[in-house]
């Protein structure tokens, strides 16, 4: 699986490009349907300070792509949550491409 990283107005940091990786590597590992990862950090200016950090992640994969998307006080809760998400999705779809 390929994996690429976006910052946006964030600096690049190799720590949570590992910790997404080493999370993504796991999910490609259990559903070898996925193709590629695109992982985006962004921080957003908010009134609450238990959001701000956001990290999407859309999967590509045959058939429709996945995006998940999450907020929080710092990037690894966004990045973990993203992941969670992002497997119940494909969770979903690998029960729906059994039926058929």
């Amino acid at each position: 699986m390929q994996i690429i990283f976006e910052y946006h107005n964030v600096s690049q940091s190799d720590r949570l490009e590992q910790l997404a990786k080493e999370k993504l590597e796991k999910l490609g590992a259990k559903y070898d349907m996925v193709i590629r990862a695109d992982v985006f950090f962004k921080e957003e200016n908010t009134t609450s300070e238990e959001t701000g950090k956001i990290c999407n992640i859309r999967l590509s994969l045959p058939g429709p792509r996945l995006f998940a998307e999450a907020s929080h006080k710092d990037f690894v809760s966004s990045i973990s949550e993203s992941i969670n998400d992002l497997e119940r999705q494909l969770r979903k779809r690998k029960e729906k491409m059994k039926e058929y």
